[in-house]
């Protein structure tokens, strides 16, 4: 009676190293026709919102951080949902079985969504400043006068990373939830009905008054927009960013480890 030969598995095989998975998940993102018209989006509403500003900004009141704002409040719309896409597509498509299957390290994977996600973030704010820029150029030639640039390299830099801690907390929905429409409204919660909240206890309770910039994750990136944190500001950012972003994010990852993929 004859015997299977045993079956051996080659183990020395390296893992897909992470810049492949990265590189993965950028195609990914612009594979699908949504997908990349929803990239495609970032470019056109900075334009759409230059264009705005040109059109309806009095002539006196035209300078690069009026640009600066109008191409930068929907990029801290987009951004978030399209980091959402990024995770949930997975569930929502039910790919994430050949996926996991594919590349069974799940932390890899997530972490090459994550920073897909902040390429993808980052290349976009800059598309969408660059286009603010010919757009203040432009305004200031059509209005003949001369461009003004009050806006410094730092304020730059401050703002990219406050949208860039917009696009984690989208991103910490969807490993949370793993569902995009339910991970959409966490995100509209987040960004709309809690300051609310926040705002209304703070001016009614003086105790939370001072309570607020520790807790509120989206009242203590203020100052990321007017110029820079001080110290204590940023230890607030920091507080208030381990309650609402690192805590469930780990929540979340520690989830996705341990959870059955269908």
């Amino acid at each position: 009676m004859s015997t299977a030969a045993p079956i051996t598995i080659d183990t020395t095989r390296p893992g897909v190293p992470l810049s492949r998975l990265v590189k993965l998940e950028l195609r990914k993102m612009f594979d699908t026709r949504s997908g990349f018209w929803l990239m495609m989006s970032i470019a056109i509403v900075a334009l759409l919102a230059t264009i705005g500003c040109i059109l309806f900004v009095p002539d006196d009141e035209l300078e690069f951080a009026i640009f600066g704002s109008a191409v930068g409040f929907p990029m801290a719309l987009l951004l978030p949902v399209i980091a959402i896409l990024s995770v949930t597509s997975e569930w929502s498509q039910r790919t994430g079985l050949i996926t996991f299957t594919l590349v069974p390290h799940r932390a890899s994977v997530i972490a090459s969504k994550a920073i897909a996600a902040v390429i993808v973030g980052v290349a976009g704010m800059l598309i969408a400043f660059a286009i603010g820029a010919l757009g203040n150029i432009l305004g200031a030639a059509i209005n003949g006068v001369d461009a003004v640039w009050d806006f410094t390299f730092v304020d730059l830099l401050l703002i990219i990373f406050a949208n860039v801690l917009g696009l984690l907390i989208g991103f910490m929905l969807g490993v949370l939830i793993r569902n995009t429409p339910g991970a959409i409204v966490g995100y509209v919660v987040y960004s709309f009905l809690l300051p609310t909240i926040f705002g209304i206890l703070a001016s009614l309770q003086d105790w939370f008054k001072d309570l607020q910039p520790w807790v509120d994750f989206g009242y203590s990136q203020t100052p990321l927009f007017d110029g820079g944190p001080s110290g204590e500001e940023w230890a607030q950012l920091g507080v208030s960013g381990l309650i609402w972003l690192v805590i469930p994010l780990a929540i979340g990852i520690w989830s996705v480890l341990r959870s059955e993929v269908k």
